[in-house]
């Protein structure tokens, strides 16, 4: 898909309206991951070079009821506000006046954000009027929310629609993603594994069936594993089955069979007796759980069979943890793939987005993966080969 890209903007004293995905989280009161905002600092960095008439606005969460002081973006422009050595003109209600009128009031080292936009029904809600309310004034749009352009929301699809396509980008950080996902569609180099975690089959499905047509050999861990491995007449014990999916894990094999892609599932697990942090981790002789355990996470020999595959891959794609990778006694799967990619030498190692983002930054090897996208969704439907709404508005 070939996206305008902000560079070739002329945008030197022009105001621009900048959509960025800052949703990040946040526990009484401290940012537990800025993956996000410091990957959009080039795109902001670019643009202030050529103008300070700046307005940035993003999502934080999902507020209900028009939001609380819980879901403000106010802390996240405080720390914008340090990383680029820029007072952040913060502005809580920007349906009352207009935000062209503050940017027109910018001083040369202060540019705008807004607060949460799903403090709003009409972004959900692609309102075509809070859309107008948002860029009204504004000379050129760009999006820099990957994570986000799955959504046709007002800030996302609607706003871009009113500025010629001459005058609307994609971010440095969305071109970053093309370049990375795109390259994974389009030419992988082989051996291409696909590692898929995390709970649900239902969730994945598009996905995987998308993929097999390019991979060979497609990992499956996570509580999604206990299903195939339930296909498979295996005993899962009280582990979470999809019990109803039966039917899309034999599409799965069947389209696997037919491309000659190798499915690897689990050969043994760490379980627990119930579904709780301080339950005693026991490990399998085998594939089979014990009944009234849960599995947990992928046991010692399914890490090493895992580990080898993707030693000898070219390029590797992971989404979804292995197990409760946010409880120690079950994290050492998870772990274990973050940190073989990371050591898998010359192979181009993509992160899809999602909990697998927040894996590889709690193992520390964030930096050395190929890539690691900010979006979940957005990376699942694009790998699915969706046409996502806020790209498609930025088509040359």
């Amino acid at each position: 898909m070939d996206l305008r890209k902000l560079e070739s903007l002329d945008i030197k004293g022009k105001k621009v309206f900048l959509r960025l995905d800052l949703n990040v989280p946040i526990k009484k009161g401290v940012i537990q991951d800025e993956t996000r905002i410091r990957e959009a600092l080039p795109t902001i960095r670019h643009i202030l070079a050529q103008t300070n008439k700046l307005a940035v606005c993003s999502h934080l969460g999902r507020p209900k009821n028009g939001g609380s002081p819980d879901d403000s973006l106010e802390l996240v422009g405080r720390r914008l506000a340090e990383l680029l050595d820029r007072e952040v003109v913060f502005v809580a209600d920007y349906t009352k006046e207009p935000v062209i009128q503050i940017v027109n009031q910018l001083i040369q080292n202060q540019f705008v954000l807004l607060e949460n936009l799903r403090f709003h029904a009409g972004e959900e809600g692609n309102d075509y009027d809070f859309a107008k309310i948002l860029v009204d004034g504004f000379d050129f749009y760009v999006n820099d929310a990957f994570g986000t352009s799955h959504r046709a929301h007002a800030s996302v699809a609607r706003a871009a629609e009113f500025f010629p396509p001459t005058n609307r980008a994609a971010g440095i950080l969305i071109q970053k993603e093309m370049d990375a996902l795109g390259g994974i569609l389009a030419r992988p180099e082989a051996p291409f594994v696909v590692i898929m975690g995390g709970a649900k089959v239902s969730d994945k499905i598009s996905v995987i069936l998308n993929l097999l047509q390019k991979c060979n050999h497609l990992i499956i861990g996570g509580a999604m594993a206990y299903t195939f491995l339930k296909y498979r007449g295996v005993n899962v014990g009280a582990s979470k089955v999809e019990t109803d999916k039966t039917d899309l894990v034999e599409s799965i094999y069947r389209n696997a069979e037919a491309r000659r892609v190798e499915i690897h599932l689990p050969v043994d697990h760490v379980c627990g007796s119930e579904f709780a942090e301080t339950t005693k981790p026991v490990v399998t002789e085998n594939n089979a759980i014990p009944a009234g355990m849960l599995g947990l996470d992928i046991g010692p020999k399914s890490i090493k069979h895992f580990q080898n595959l993707i030693r000898g891959a070219r390029t590797v794609l992971w989404n979804g943890p292995m197990g409760v990778f946010e409880w120690s006694g079950f994290a050492s799967g998870t772990m274990a793939i973050a940190n073989a990619m990371a050591s898998a030498g010359g192979a181009k190692t993509i992160v899809g987005g999602g909990d697998s983002v927040s894996a590889v930054n709690k193992a520390g090897v964030a930096d050395k993966m190929s890539h690691v996208s900010t979006g979940g969704g957005a990376s699942l439907e694009f790998l699915e080969g969706k046409t996502l709404p806020g790209l498609k508005v930025l088509r040359v």
